[in-house]
């Protein structure tokens, strides 16, 4: 069988990116299932710790292509390694950050390769597939899951005759997990001259300006977050923020709400925005939608504050509390202000 490959990218410190850090958790259970190794591309220029950023994470081939060309990043020599290592080395899966660098790199490979790839999953496991035409059985199948038809049902993808079989994921959606921190691997040195020709740095970048994030609410430990359901009254969102600002959190709010204009992009949580793992989530009005759920399910705590008995959020919370939630919010915050030190 072979390999379980994952495109890492560089951060602007010239580190791993997280995500990337994400899927090669995720990539070295599917290859233990297979019993094949996890391979890693790096593309870029001087990276930072590259050994002991991949190795803890359970990587036994690094494939680096070091040149001061290829970071910041452009198409078409990252395409050029991508798609030459694979043709050397036939993985059966590769995985890319649902970025914009996966997002512009992963759709490209797979129509040159003429395989499938699937986006935005939510859940990838090992499975089978039986193929009723041909009456037989394919094992070892990647099953890329994500939520389809307006989030109405979760679809199980397979590409049971193309290789690879290529998925990208969202930043957050896989967890961070050290495999061992004695783990080893190997270090292939790429020859970019082989796998890039001249042509492929057609394009010079001269200058580049980077907007600092001003909102980050993926790392918060505790979320109060706004549904579309807080937008009757003008003062829904500022009490959400006076609610967290107590209890030393920040405010996230679903995908109704941040199109009805009553917070930032930046701020919303689910399969279109950002996944979250905080320690504590209280959703505020919030319906429970399975785009936001793919988004913040793997809370340690869920409350949800609904007038609604049966939203589908509290199927999924530890805590439910059945109540208007501009009467239940405006409680919580008289009393964390009295019993907070």
């Amino acid at each position: 069988m072979n390999n379980v490959f994952v495109y890492c990218e560089i951060t602007e410190e010239n580190y791993i990116a997280d995500v990337s850090l994400e899927l090669i958790s995720k990539a070295r259970k599917l290859a233990n299932t297979l019993g094949v190794k996890l391979e890693a591309i790096v593309a870029g220029s001087n990276v930072n710790d590259l050994e002991k950023s991949l190795y803890p994470y359970g990587v036994d081939i690094i494939n680096y292509a070091d040149d001061a060309r290829l970071f910041p990043y452009q198409t078409l020599p990252h395409f050029s390694i991508v798609t030459k290592l694979i043709k050397e080395k036939e993985p059966q899966i590769i995985l890319f950050g649902a970025t914009s660098v996966g997002r512009d790199l992963a759709p490209r490979v797979a129509s040159y390769l003429r395989c499938g790839l699937t986006a935005d999953c939510t859940s990838l496991e090992i499975g089978e597939y039986e193929d009723k035409k041909e009456n037989k059985v394919i094992n070892n199948l990647l099953y890329q899951i994500r939520p389809a038809f307006g989030g109405n049902i979760i679809a199980t993808i397979v590409n049971p005759y193309t290789r690879p079989q290529m998925a990208t994921v969202r930043e957050g959606v896989m967890k961070k997990e050290i495999f061992s921190e004695s783990h080893k691997g190997e270090v292939i040195k790429l020859d970019v001259s082989k796998y890039v020709s001249e042509s492929d740095f057609c394009i010079k970048i001269l200058e580049r300006h980077i907007e600092q994030q001003k909102i980050n609410i993926k790392g918060a430990q505790i979320i109060v977050c706004g549904g579309y359901g807080m937008a009757s009254k003008p003062e829904g969102f500022k009490l959400l923020h006076e609610l967290a600002d107590v209890l030393g959190g920040e405010v996230g709010a679903t995908r109704a709400a941040v199109d009805a204009g009553m917070t930032e992009h930046e701020r919303q949580v689910g399969q279109t925005g950002v996944t979250v793992r905080p320690k504590l989530y209280i959703g505020c009005g919030v319906s429970g939608a399975v785009q936001h759920r793919a988004g913040m399910d793997q809370s340690s705590k869920i409350i949800s504050i609904n007038t609604d008995v049966n939203a589908p959020i509290n199927s999924i919370a530890d805590y439910t509390i059945i109540g208007d939630a501009f009467e239940v919010i405006p409680k919580l915050i008289q009393y964390y202000k009295k019993n907070s030190k």
